[in-house]
Formats: structure tokens, C-alpha cells, sequence
């Protein structure tokens, strides 16, 4: 799988079939598997900092998104980007 770049920009379709664009704003593995932090390019540009809303989701195989399933899992890999995001500032 290609590494995925932080500040690629992906066009991602939620479940009412809108598309929206997503650009990269963080990434990490955690336990073999690859997660990254996006932010809507709308907002990134509109919006200052703490407004932005930020979704992390899961890359699988296909180098494809999809969304984490558990909240468990959820809890994990927010913590360990807010460790990441903490250790940039």
C-alpha cells in the first residue's frame, strides 16, 4: 500500500451519498493497522483551528477508508493521536 501523505486531499462519500473532501491532516499505525486524522477541506479553509472537526478513520488493505467500528477502538486510536497532535506543538 502506498503511503498515505499528510495533506492529501480524498473525496470520501458519507452515508447520504454526498462527497465530501478530506484532506490528511495526521497518520499512524497502531497494532499493524494504518488510521489517519482528516479534516473537511471546506472547513480547513474556512475555519480557524479548534473549529475544525476531525474524524479519524481506518485504512484497510486497498489502501480504502472506512470508518472504526467499535468504541473501544475509537477511544484507542483518539488518545493516540491527541499523544501525536500533543508532541507536534
Amino acid at each position: 500500500m502506498d503511503k498515505i501523505q499528510i495533506g492529501e486531499v480524498f473525496t470520501i462519500t458519507d452515508e447520504n451519498d454526498q462527497e465530501n473532501e478530506v484532506e490528511v491532516l495526521a497518520a499512524i499505525n497502531l497494532d499493524g493497522t494504518d488510521y489517519v486524522a482528516v479534516g473537511f477541506v471546506e472547513d480547513l479553509q474556512n475555519e480557524s483551528e479548534e473549529d475544525i472537526d476531525v474524524f479519524f478513520l481506518m485504512v484497510d488493505e486497498e489502501g480504502d477508508f472506512s470508518p472504526i467500528e467499535s468504541d473501544e477502538e475509537f477511544d484507542k486510536v483518539s488518545a493516540a493521536f491527541d499523544e501525536l497532535m500533543d508532541e507536534e506543538d
